[in-house]
């Protein structure tokens, strides 16, 4: 599979410098980040959550997983995680498991940990398992829109 038709068509839209990583086929964002010889720390990888309210799709380093208690105190939302079958609902394009970060581009509201604006700049899956998509911190930013920032990861 290549880039996911929605992220090749938004990085289009949003007319943003990005260059394509090719890499062996991976099954996590820190396997993924190992084998394109990336740190976790800058690779976005991304969480969907949902209650009552919809959905969340929570971004983050690679090298950090969520941190559900702290996310409910800062949203006032009782989350969990989304089911596979809602996953290939809403991104239809991607491989399972390989959700990119771009929630503006699927119409899901976005909150960002802070620890990526700490990254000169960013990787994340493009749909699939085979390649990141690399863009300047900058870039990254005008991307996710209004999305929120808070912190909400811990290192693993």
């Amino acid at each position: 599979m290549t880039m996911a038709s929605r992220v090749a068509n938004y990085l289009v839209e949003q007319d943003v410098d990005f260059d394509l990583i090719d890499h062996p086929h991976s099954a996590t964002s820190m396997e993924s980040a190992q084998l394109a010889h990336v740190p976790g720390s800058r690779i976005a990888k991304s969480v969907v959550l949902e209650d009552e309210r919809g959905y969340l799709l929570a971004v983050l380093p690679a090298s950090c997983r969520v941190d559900l208690g702290e996310l409910h105190r800062q949203t006032q939302r009782n989350l969990g995680l989304a089911t596979e079958y809602e996953l290939g609902a809403l991104f239809e394009d991607c491989e399972p498991g390989a959700v990119p970060p771009l929630g503006p581009a699927y119409d899901i509201e976005t909150i960002i940990d802070d620890t990526l604006a700490e990254q000169p700049d960013i990787y994340f899956e493009a749909g699939d398992h085979e390649q990141l998509v690399h863009v300047s911190s900058e870039t990254f930013e005008s991307l996710l829109g209004e999305a929120r920032h808070t912190d909400f990861s811990r290192r693993l």
